[in-house]
């Protein structure tokens, strides 16, 4: 035994690497790089998502997904939310011109108006994409956005989110919420 680093033990040296060149502060790097854990999971997951000839593309028609994703209850509860939140949708489309409907659209499909919003801790699934490799920079970057949020402020029980890296609820990767993110209050 050398004492040398192997398999993702090793990784996380070129993590800690990226994230410093990346102005992460170090107190950040040293409480979160050393105890990421490899999740076999999320690569097990991302790996079944990959396209196929038959769902490479566009659903046979438009039809059939809305039928399947776009449920009574899903509308229903959408317009309680809409009318529950209509001072704060009103605010958005005042400052930043999206739309209300577009707001709970979004929070509706991804998250079932925030029900649904993953259980997968962020900085462990995206460090094990990276690992990984198939698409080993996106990961690694978003992987840093990921500390860059908490260099922030953001608390490392609260970056949850998908397998494949998305949080919050509009479930946005990293690097989105970053370039995003307002804080609504």
């Amino acid at each position: 035994a050398t004492g040398e680093l192997t398999g993702f033990a090793a990784y996380k040296v070129r993590l800690s690497a990226l994230a410093r060149s990346a102005g992460i502060r170090d107190a950040t790097i040293q409480s979160v790089i050393p105890f990421l854990q490899f999740n076999y999971r999320v690569v097990e997951l991302d790996r079944a998502q990959r396209p196929t000839a038959a769902s490479g593309g566009a659903p046979a028609s438009f039809g059939s997904y809305i039928n399947r994703h776009i449920t009574s209850s899903l509308i229903n509860r959408g317009y309680a939310r809409y009318a529950g939140h209509w001072t704060n949708l009103s605010r958005i489309r005042e400052r930043y011109g999206v739309e209300p409907s577009v707001v709970i659209a979004i929070y509706g499909k991804e998250t079932s108006y925030g029900s649904v919003t993953g259980t997968f801790d962020l900085a462990d699934a995206l460090a094990s994409l990276a690992y990984e490799g198939r698409r080993r920079s996106m990961f690694e970057d978003e992987f840093v956005a990921a500390l860059k949020l908490l260099d922030a402020g953001v608390r490392r029980s609260t970056l949850k989110g998908s397998y494949a890296g998305a949080t919050g609820y509009p479930q946005f990767m990293p690097s989105v919420a970053l370039r995003l993110r307002a804080d609504g209050d």
